[in-house]
C-alpha cells in the first residue's frame, strides 16, 4: 500500500481558536446588527396574530365584530392559538407594559 498519512479528524489547535473568535465576531455583529430588529420582528408578528384572532373570535370576549359564518370558516386555523391568545387579552395591564 502506499504511505498515506492520516490526518486527524480534530482541527489544530490554531484552526480551532480561529473558528471560536470567528463564530464570536459573528454573534458579536448579529447582536450589534440584527438582533432588535428580528426581536421586534417577532413581537409585531405576535401582536398582529393576538388581533386577527381579536377581529376572527372577538365573540368569545363579547366584542363581535365578524359575523360567526366567517369565524367559523377560519376556527381550524385559529384553535391552536385560542387559549394563548384569551390568557393574553383577559391579563390585567397597567401603563409600564407598555413602555417595556
Amino acid at each position: 500500500m502506499g504511505t498515506e498519512q492520516a490526518q486527524s479528524p480534530e482541527p489544530q489547535p490554531k484552526r480551532k481558536r480561529f473558528l471560536g473568535a470567528f463564530g464570536a465576531a459573528r454573534d458579536v455583529m448579529y447582536g450589534m446588527a440584527s438582533h432588535d430588529m428580528s426581536r421586534y420582528a417577532i413581537r409585531t408578528r405576535a401582536s398582529m396574530e393576538h388581533l386577527f384572532i381579536l377581529i376572527t373570535m372577538g365573540d368569545l370576549l363579547g366584542v363581535p365584530i365578524l359575523p360567526p359564518y366567517y369565524s367559523l370558516r377560519l376556527l381550524p386555523y385559529v384553535v391552536p392559538q385560542v387559549s394563548t391568545w384569551k390568557r393574553r387579552m383577559l391579563r390585567e395591564r397597567d401603563i409600564t407594559d407598555t413602555l417595556g
